[in-house]
């Protein structure tokens, strides 16, 4: 008689452990470091963007609206990872709670669906944005903006939606996550049992989303060549004009095409350790949300202009104010020297702070009068 090995699903509470990185011992400081400062890189500079965008009326332009949005989204990617690694790194824990890693794996795959249809919304707003500029604005208008956003966010959370609602239910029996992150692929490969339903709508929804984006891209970045080419031959300034226009988002594209297939190839591969494999995956969420708002802001002459005016303005404003409040102080110790008959000496006191609560202290409705 043949002996059967029969799997016992996992009851709730389920605690994952993530198998990571092999840290060598005494790197996980170093290792938590870089982490670290890759993630403050990641906070500023989407953070900016995101806050420049939102202030300057002047970049409340379709453009600069799809940009915001795609610095929301590396947000998103960037803390999903980023703060669980440094966990990681720092104390060495591994182990994860079921819904903790539900939630890192549907926000890191919303991420990577969501930079795809921001990136497809972008490429057709450059090609209306050269192709079309009379009807540019009558096409593109405010209403058609939000709709086309809301789409992007809306095809993306709807496919890993349905992806994550497959998975309920699906009975687990191991507890190993063999990668850096959790993922939808890595939590199924511990079910009981197979699960082709799962597996085929993943593989489906994977190449639709990616062959649809893809030939949008292609679709628009062809047809503004094609302008350049046509009209480019009269007038130099059109392809100036279509360069400022596409050059940051079309860096953004390779960008991300080129971390998908580093990640790809280190597959192909077996003789690569483990930790390369592993980090090459991890590469689409760390690196790109890092660099993107370099890229917007030096590619992009309209917001690069606005942050170093944001900027320059705040400290302008702050070195006047100083200025007036010290004046107003000086004009207040004069006045109260004469109301109180010289009983008030301003080199007796140490500090412009100081002063006024002296000045409180002796003469609190007289100070009120000249404030």
């Amino acid at each position: 008689m043949e002996n059967v090995t029969t799997l016992t699903p996992l009851k709730q509470p389920i605690v994952f452990e993530l198998e990571g990185f092999h840290v060598p011992l005494g790197q996980g400081s170093l290792l938590f470091f870089l982490a670290l400062l890759n993630y403050m890189v990641v906070l500023l500079g989407n953070g900016v963007v995101v806050g420049v965008i939102i202030f300057d009326k002047a970049l409340h332009r379709p453009m600069f609206v799809m940009v915001g949005n795609l610095a929301v989204c590396d947000l998103l990617g960037g803390t999903a990872v980023l703060i669980r690694l440094m966990i990681y790194f720092l104390t060495g824990q591994k182990r994860i709670s079921y819904v903790s890693a539900i939630a890192q794996a549907f926000s890191v795959h919303t991420y990577g669906a969501a930079v795809q249809t921001i990136l497809a919304a972008m490429s057709y707003d450059r090609y209306l944005a050269v192709c079309e500029p009379l009807r540019y604005n009558a096409v593109m208008t405010s209403a058609r903006l939000v709709f086309s956003c809301v789409l992007a966010w809306l095809v993306a959370l709807l496919c890993i939606g349905v992806l994550f609602a497959l998975n309920v239910g699906t009975p687990l029996c191991g507890t190993t996550i063999k990668h850096v992150y959790c993922s939808n692929r890595s939590i199924l490969r511990l079910a009981c049992g197979p699960t082709p339903i799962n597996n085929i709508y993943g593989l489906c929804m994977t190449w639709s989303l990616s062959t649809g984006t893809f030939l949008i891209i292609a679709f628009s970045y062809i047809r503004i060549l094609h302008a350049c080419i046509k009209q480019g031959r009269s007038d130099n300034s059109i392809r100036t004009k279509a360069f400022q226009t596409c050059a940051s988002h079309l860096v953004v594209y390779l960008l991300y095409e080129i971390a998908m297939f580093n990640i790809i190839m280190s597959y192909r591969f077996p003789s690569v350790s483990q930790n390369i494999k592993k980090f090459f995956s991890i590469l689409l969420i760390i690196v790109p949300p890092a660099i993107n708002p370099v890229i917007y802001g030096l590619l992009t002459k309209d917001l690069r202009t606005s942050i170093i005016k944001q900027f320059t303005t705040r400290v302008t404003h702050k070195q006047s104010q100083r200025s007036i409040d010290r004046n107003r102080l000086n004009r207040l110790v004069k006045k109260a020297s004469i109301v109180l008959g010289g009983a008030v000496n301003p080199v007796e006191v140490v500090g412009e702070r100081r002063m006024v609560a002296k000045l409180s202290h002796l003469m609190p409705d007289t100070l009120a009068m000249f404030t």
